[in-house]
C-alpha cells in the first residue's frame, strides 16, 4: 500500500479546509493510499511559495515520509507557474507521484509534464487578470468620488485625547467612544 500526504490550502475564512480534506480522503481510499499526514495552510495565499502546511510537506517529502502526495487542485500548491513547477519538480526528483483531484493528471510522463505546465500558466493568468479586474474596479470607483477603504472614526478627537490626558486607561476611554483599544 503506497503511503500518502495530502495538502490542502484555503486562504479566506470564509473557505472551509474539511471540504478539500473529505475528497481528498475519499480519493485516496479508492486508490488504496494508506494517508500518513495531511499538511494543510489556513489564511495563506498561493501567491507565497513559503507557507508552514506546504514547508512541512516538502520536509516530510525530502525524509522520505510519503511516496504520493494528494491535492485538490492544482491551484492549492501554488499560483505561479515558476513555483508550481519547482515543487512538482522537486517531488519528481524524490520520486513522488503528484495527483491532483480535479485535474485527474500522471506527472510521472512528458504529456503529463507538458499538460501541467499548461495547467499552471492558466491558473496564473486567472490570478492576473483577477487582480487586474480588482485594480481596474478600484480605479472607477475612485473616479466616481466613491470612498475606498475603512470609513474614518466619528469621534471627537479632541475630546478623547483630553481624556486620556486626564488619565483615563486606555481600555476606559475605547469604551467611552465605542472603538476599538487599537483605533
Amino acid at each position: 500500500m503506497k503511503k500518502a500526504a495530502i495538502y490542502a490550502r484555503v486562504s479566506t475564512p470564509d473557505q472551509h479546509l474539511e471540504t478539500q480534506l473529505y475528497d481528498l480522503r475519499k480519493l485516496a481510499t479508492q486508490r488504496g493510499f494508506e494517508v500518513v499526514k495531511e499538511h494543510c495552510d489556513r489564511g495563506f495565499s498561493g501567491s507565497k511559495a513559503r507557507r508552514p502546511g506546504l514547508d512541512s510537506m516538502m520536509a516530510d517529502a525530502r525524509r522520505g515520509e510519503f511516496s504520493v502526495v494528494l491535492v485538490a487542485a492544482f491551484d492549492r500548491i501554488a499560483r505561479s507557474t515558476k513555483n508550481f513547477l519547482e515543487i512538482v519538480d522537486e517531488l519528481n526528483e524524490l520520486g513522488i507521484e503528484f495527483v491532483s483531484a480535479r485535474e485527474a493528471i500522471d506527472t510521472s510522463g512528458p504529456m503529463g509534464r507538458m499538460f501541467i505546465t499548461l495547467v499552471g500558466s492558466i491558473a496564473e493568468l486567472e490570478r492576473s487578470l483577477i487582480t487586474e479586474r480588482i485594480r481596474a474596479g478600484m480605479r472607477r470607483a475612485r473616479l466616481e468620488g466613491q470612498r475606498l477603504g475603512r470609513a474614518p472614526l466619528d469621534i471627537d478627537h479632541d475630546a478623547l485625547v483630553r481624556d486620556r490626558l486626564a488619565g483615563m486607561s486606555l481600555t476606559k476611554v475605547a469604551k467611552k467612544y465605542g472603538i476599538s483599544r487599537a483605533s
